[in-house]
C-alpha cells in the first residue's frame, strides 16, 4: 500500500464497501457517482489491486477489498476518535488537573461545591488533590507542579491571578471556661490579656499579619503563648487551654469539644477563599475551573 493513499479515499471505498452499490454510497457521501469511480479507480491503482467485483446491479468485494475493508475501518474508527477527543481538550472536558488546597479553606462549604460542580459538569476532566499551606501552594503554581490552587488571601500573588470565591469574618475561639464565653460576640479589645494560639507566620504570612495588625489596632499588641501547625489546629489548642484563636468564620464546622466560638466584632479582620492559577494559563479546563468559581 503507497504512502500517498489519502483519508478520504478510504471514506469513499468504506461507502461502497458498505452500500455495495456507488450510486447510493454516492448519495451518503453527498457527491456525483462519477467522481466518487474515479477515486475509487484511483485507490485500486495505489493499491495494485481490485478491491470492487462490478456486477449487474451493484458490486461486492475482493479478497483485496475485504481486508481493506478491515484495516480502513480500524483507521477511520481511530481518527474519528481522535478528532472528538481533540475537540474535547480544546473545549476543556477532557485532561487533568493538580489542583491544591489550602489545611483551612476545606472547611467552606462553597469550595466543596465549586469541585463538586466541576466534576459533575466535566467528568472526564480528572484531578488530583494536594494539600499545603498557601505559600507553598502558591509557589508550586509559580514551579508548574500545581495548575491551580484554593488559597486563603492575603497573601502573596506575584506572577498569578485569582478569581475570588468568598470572603468571610473571623471567629474568636475560647476555651469553654474563658470568662466570655457566654459572650454572643466578642471586641479583639476584650481579648488584650488573653494569650494567644497562633499558626506559623511561614505559612500565612499576610494573614497572620492581618490578625497582628487588626490588634495593634485594637490597642494591644497580642501574646503568644503557643504556635500550631496549622491554622484548623490552632482550635484543638484552645480547647486544651493553650490559649484562645482567631480562626476564619468557616472553621467553625470543625467540631471540637471544650471551645465555643464567637463574632469577632471588628469588621475588618477578614479572611478571602480564592481559587489562583498562573497568569499565563492556557489550559482550557483551568479556564472552565476559573469560569464556574466566577459564576458561583
Amino acid at each position: 500500500m503507497g504512502a500517498v493513499m489519502e483519508f478520504r479515499q478510504l471514506r469513499y471505498f468504506l461507502a461502497v464497501a458498505n452500500h455495495l452499490h456507488f450510486t447510493r454510497a454516492a448519495e451518503q457521501l453527498g457527491m456525483a457517482q462519477p467522481p466518487l469511480s474515479q477515486q475509487i479507480k484511483n485507490l485500486e491503482r495505489e493499491v495494485g489491486a481490485p478491491l470492487f467485483r462490478r456486477l449487474t446491479r451493484g458490486v461486492e468485494l475482493t479478497e483485496a477489498g475485504e481486508i481493506l475493508k478491515q484495516d480502513a475501518q480500524r483507521l477511520v474508527d481511530a481518527a474519528e476518535l481522535a478528532l472528538v477527543r481533540v475537540r474535547s481538550a480544546a473545549r476543556g472536558q477532557i485532561g487533568r488537573i493538580a489542583l491544591g488546597f489550602a489545611g483551612s479553606v476545606v472547611f467552606h462549604p462553597l469550595v466543596a461545591r465549586a469541585v463538586r460542580d466541576f466534576r459533575q459538569r466535566y467528568p472526564s476532566v480528572i484531578i488530583s488533590s494536594n494539600e499545603g499551606n498557601s505559600v507553598d501552594l502558591a509557589q508550586r503554581l509559580r514551579e508548574g507542579a500545581l495548575d491551580a490552587a484554593f488559597i486563603r488571601l492575603p497573601a502573596d500573588c506575584t506572577s498569578l491571578k485569582a478569581e475570588k470565591l468568598v470572603e468571610e469574618g473571623m471567629l474568636a475561639v475560647l476555651p469553654a471556661s474563658h470568662r466570655l464565653a457566654g459572650a454572643d460576640a466578642v471586641a479583639l479589645r476584650d481579648l488584650a490579656n488573653d494569650s494567644f494560639v497562633m499558626f506559623p507566620r511561614q505559612i500565612g504570612p499576610d494573614l497572620f499579619d492581618s490578625i497582628v495588625g487588626a490588634c495593634l489596632a485594637a490597642g494591644f499588641s497580642p501574646r503568644m503563648a503557643q504556635e500550631s501547625p496549622q491554622i484548623s489546629s490552632t482550635i484543638n489548642m484552645a480547647a486544651a487551654g493553650f490559649g484562645i484563636a482567631l480562626v476564619p468564620r468557616s472553621l467553625r464546622n470543625v467540631l471540637a469539644e471544650g471551645v465555643t466560638y464567637h463574632p469577632v466584632a471588628d469588621e475588618s479582620l477578614t479572611s478571602t477563599i480564592a481559587l489562583v492559577y498562573r497568569a499565563s494559563e492556557r489550559s482550557q479546563a483551568v479556564l472552565n475551573l476559573v469560569a464556574l468559581i466566577h459564576g458561583l
